[in-house]
């Protein structure tokens, strides 16, 4: 998983697999994934990151299962 945040356009692009698009659908008026032509997951887009996600920080947390 990749994600990029381009602040002059305040737009953060996740990607999760590097199969080709076959669709893109709209979510909600900021938020766009691309799905592959199984249905599977490819990325999604978040404009307006900042207000629209919250996206100020970005942290990672990998929890172990005990």
């Amino acid at each position: 998983m990749r994600i990029k945040y381009f602040p002059d356009t305040d737009t953060a692009l996740m990607e999760f697999a590097a199969f080709k698009v076959d669709e893109t659908r709209e979510i909600s008026e900021d938020i766009y994934v691309d799905l592959d032509c199984d249905g599977r997951l490819v990325s999604m887009t978040i404009e307006h990151a900042r207000t629209s996600a919250g996206i100020k920080e970005f942290s990672f947390q990998e929890l172990v299962a005990s």
